[in-house]
C-alpha cells in the first residue's frame, strides 16, 4: 500500500502521538486534568500528543498552515493551499475515564478539499487512512461501507451534548425518529472513530450537530473513499462546518431524509 510522502508523514506523527498518549492511559488515575468546560476535560495527555504531532507534521511540512483543538490553535502558512487539521485527542472524556475508545485525527487539507486523513485507535493499533483517489484502509485491509440496505437492519452511530448544549434539543428529535426505524443507534463517544467505523462497515451511517472541523476532518475523506457518502445535515452546508451526516450508498438517502425531516 504506498502511500504518498504526506500520507506517510501524517502516519508516522500520528503512532509516535498514539506511544505518548498509550503510556499515559496506562496510568490514567495519576493524570493532571483541568476544567474546559461542561463536560469537556483536557489532560496533559492530550497537550503532549498535540505537541509530537505539530513537530512531526509541522517538522516536515514547515510552510503548511495548521488548525488543531487544544487552544483552538490555527497557524497561517507561507502555502496558503494546504493546512494540517488535527485534533490530538479524540474522546478525551472516553481517555480520562479509562475507556479504550479514543483515536488521533489527522487531516491535510488542500485548496478547501480533504485530501488525506488518518484515524489512530492506538488502544486497539487500528490505524484507518485514505487518500483522495487512492481507497481507504485499516491497517493492511482495504475498507469498504456496509452493504446492507435496510434501515431496520441498520445501526447507526451518532454523538449526544451535553445539558448545556444547545443542540440537545434537536438531537433528541433526530433519535426520536431515528430509534423507532433501524436496529439500533450507538453512542461511543468519539466522533473520529464513528466516521471510520462507517468506512469500515461496522455501523451502516453517522450523525452528529455542533462538530469542529478537526473531529471530522479525516473521517470525511475515509469514508468517502470506502464508497460511502459525507454532507452537510443541511445539503447545501459544508460538512466541514459542524452539522454532518454520513453513510453506505444504499442506505444513505433513506437515512438523511429521516435525519432531515425536522
Amino acid at each position: 500500500m504506498p502511500g504518498s510522502a504526506n500520507l506517510n508523514i501524517m502516519l508516522k506523527a500520528a503512532r509516535k502521538a498514539g506511544r505518548s498518549l498509550v503510556k499515559d492511559f496506562r496510568e490514567v488515575e495519576n493524570l493532571q486534568v483541568s476544567m474546559k468546560g461542561a463536560g469537556d476535560f483536557v489532560s496533559r495527555a492530550d497537550v503532549a500528543a498535540q505537541e509530537i504531532l505539530k513537530g512531526e507534521l509541522m517538522g516536515a511540512r514547515p510552510t503548511y498552515g495548521w488548525v488543531a483543538e487544544e487552544g483552538k490553535e490555527t497557524i497561517e502558512g507561507q502555502d496558503p493551499t494546504r493546512r494540517w487539521i488535527v485534533d490530538p485527542l479524540d474522546g478525551t472524556t472516553n481517555f480520562l475515564h479509562g475507556l479504550p475508545h479514543w483515536a488521533i485525527s489527522i487531516a491535510l487539507e488542500h485548496k478547501g478539499q480533504i485530501v488525506a486523513g488518518a484515524i489512530y485507535d492506538a488502544a486497539k493499533d487500528e490505524m484507518f487512512f485514505a487518500e483522495k483517489g487512492e481507497g481507504a484502509w485499516m491497517n493492511e485491509s482495504r475498507l469498504r461501507v456496509s452493504g446492507r440496505s435496510r434501515m431496520i437492519e441498520s445501526i447507526f452511530a451518532t454523538g449526544l451534548p451535553f445539558a448545556t448544549s444547545p443542540h440537545l434539543p434537536r438531537s433528541l428529535q433526530d433519535l426520536a425518529r431515528v430509534l423507532p426505524a433501524c436496529a439500533g443507534v450507538r453512542r461511543f463517544g468519539s466522533a473520529a472513530l464513528d466516521m471510520a467505523y462507517v468506512a469500515a462497515g461496522r455501523y451502516e451511517g453517522y450523525w452528529e450537530r455542533g462538530l469542529n472541523s478537526w473531529d471530522i476532518a479525516a473521517g470525511i475523506v475515509i469514508v468517502r473513499e470506502a464508497g460511502g457518502f459525507v454532507e452537510g445535515i443541511n445539503p447545501e452546508q459544508d460538512p466541514l462546518a459542524g452539522d454532518l451526516i454520513c453513510g453506505n450508498e444504499a442506505i444513505f438517502n433513506n437515512f438523511a431524509k429521516t435525519i432531515r425531516n425536522s
